[in-house]
């Protein structure tokens, strides 16, 4: 989403560099390694291997925030449940939920309402403990409350130091206005009641100071807006964005980082308390802002060569959309029940582009992490967008069984249905990496395009995002074309097949998060390599199937 403070970051770094903004094509990494860009050689996939190979349905759930279910290129393409009759208020299937015709939602109420912001897990664990420890003398404490009282301190930094970010980032806005409001009276003067048209600014003097350079600027970023007439057309507009800045801002100090802020009990109407609880919810699976699933989901499986928009990954694909994630963290027991909904209900591969710091039911997620496995489900995670070592930080969810305790095992089990993906760059050499990609030569698998990844939008519009959000459904769409080219395979053979067959980087790149440190591409994950769907399929066809499947019924 294009905010103000966006532009204007651009703009003055433009001003202070002397250059623009690099053009990348929407399909940069649709081609192979070589063709200018480090791409997964879907083109090449598609042209040569996949060339009149039939195909067979695969069912992949986007646990997200809702998609756009009605979107020109998703429609489509939309899984719906054959045991479920629309609109009738009856659970025909028995499934536990009701009218749940293209999925379910875990974080909504019985009454048709939506979590929309919600807290994230470090606040919750603040304020679960805050009571307890804001006054306690460690040195009286016992070990087992020494541990917990750690954990208070970490999510006590983590919120302190996140909302005196939130009250600089609005004070640096209040600047941000000023500055530009001067900009515009300064452009307004000289423009000296002529239309604001390109031909006038272009004759304005812009060396004449760093204000009229900046108000040309602004200008002619807006001037593709049928709305931008005048320069108070052009004040107006501006302010209305800064306002949408702000609202980022101060949710996170009145929701995110709020202890005080709990949605659950007058929407979701659930016993939070209780984690064995499966059946609440409804099946509204847009949600209130289902941006990110629908770009999630467009990357998986947008309907391809239908000349709208852009091509999914995936050439057979039915699209599940489970909403877990408010805008906040997603809480365990949502994610346990979504993995478990998914798998009941038919999913092949589950897409999970979440995660959070702090992990307070991660039990739960194992065990139903276990379960996928059982059902011989795979499931495809986001490495996150900290430029942080997974092996030093833990991230959640992630591979690792924990023990019932609530400590790591020292020879930590790992759930072999699990890929954490890394977010590639368009760029090439020192710059492969994301430079806000989490990554782990133990924790993270392997890297995939991440940055200006070009897909679907609410309301049948269109963008480039970036993130390991990103990057995960990329490999989610890789292994949904595995699993419909052979679907004898296994979930431990697709993924076997997707990180045997990586391209490579051995460039010496910059260490994602640091600004001086530099290491070999190779050492940020297990493979050390970039997913490559033309090679995966090469490698699939290699395997022999041990999954047994059913007989087709007259």
């Amino acid at each position: 989403m294009k905010t103000f403070f966006n532009v204007l970051t651009f703009i003055l770094f433009s001003l202070a560099m002397g250059y623009g903004q690099m053009q990348v094509p929407n399909d940069w990494y649709y081609g192979s390694p070589g063709e200018g860009y480090n791409g997964i050689s879907m083109r090449k996939a598609y042209s040569d291997f996949l060339k009149d190979k039939k195909t067979k349905t695969v069912v992949v759930a986007v646990i997200d925030s809702g998609i756009d279910i009605e979107h020109e290129d998703l429609s489509d393409n939309i899984w719906t449940n054959p045991g479920e009759i629309p609109g009738n208020g009856v659970d025909d299937d028995k499934n536990g939920y009701v009218d749940d015709i293209h999925g379910w939602n875990f974080i909504g109420g019985p009454d048709g309402q939506n979590v929309g912001p919600d807290t994230y897990e470090a606040t919750r664990v603040y304020g679960s403990l805050k009571y307890k420890y804001e006054n306690a003398n460690p040195a009286t404490l016992s070990k087992a409350q020494k541990m917990e009282y750690d954990t208070y301190l970490k999510a006590k930094e983590t919120v302190d130091k996140e909302i005196e970010k939130a009250k600089t980032g609005l004070k640096q806005l209040d600047n941000v206005e000023t500055r530009v409001m001067n900009s515009m009276d300064v452009l307004d003067k000289a423009l000296n009641g002529r239309a604001l048209t390109l031909a006038n600014l272009d004759s304005l003097d812009a060396a004449s100071s760093m204000e009229m350079a900046m108000g040309k600027n602004i200008a002619s970023q807006y001037l593709a807006n049928p709305e931008v007439k005048t320069v108070d057309d052009l004040r107006k507009l501006i302010v209305e964005e800064l306002t949408e800045d702000r609202k980022s801002y101060q949710n996170k100090l009145d929701f995110a980082y709020n202890p005080d802020f709990d949605p659950r009990k007058t929407i979701v109407k659930d016993n939070y308390n209780d984690p064995t609880e499966r059946y609440y919810g409804n099946n509204d699976v847009e949600g209130p802002d289902p941006l990110h699933g629908t770009h999630v989901g467009g990357i998986i499986g947008a309907v391809r060569n239908n000349d709208i928009g852009m091509d999914g990954v995936a050439p057979n694909v039915k699209l599940m959309s489970v909403r877990a994630v408010p805008d906040g963290d997603e809480r365990d027991k949502d994610v346990a029940n979504a993995i478990r909904y998914a798998v009941d209900n038919g999913a092949q591969v589950i897409n999970m582009s979440f995660g959070k710091g702090f992990g307070t039911h991660k039990h739960l997620v194992d065990e139903a992490v276990k379960y996928a496995a059982k059902k011989d489900v795979l499931l495809v995670h986001a490495a996150g967008n900290s430029g942080q070592n997974n092996d030093l930080i833990t991230n959640y969810p992630n591979a690792n069984f924990e023990k019932k305790s609530g400590f790591l095992c020292k020879k930590s089990k790992r759930a072999q249905n699990w890929i954490e993906v890394g977010a590639l760059n368009y760029k090439s050499g020192e710059d492969a990496p994301a430079p806000f990609s989490n990554y782990g030569i133990k924790e993270v698998d392997l890297f995939a395009p991440g940055m200006k990844i070009y897909s679907t939008m609410p309301n049948n519009e269109y963008a480039p995002l970036q993130g390991t959000s990103m990057a995960s459904p990329v490999v989610a769409g890789v292994a949904a074309t595995i699993r419909s080219v052979y679907p004898s395979l296994t979930a431990g053979q697709v993924k076997e097949a997707i990180l045997k067959s990586v391209t490579p980087i051995s460039d010496t790149v910059k260490v994602p998060g640091s600004k001086t440190d530099k290491v070999s591409f190779s050492k940020l994950s297990v493979t050390g390599g970039v997913v490559n769907l033309d090679k995966a399929l090469m490698y699939a066809s290699t395997l022999k199937g041990k999954k047994k499947l059913k007989k087709a019924t007259a």
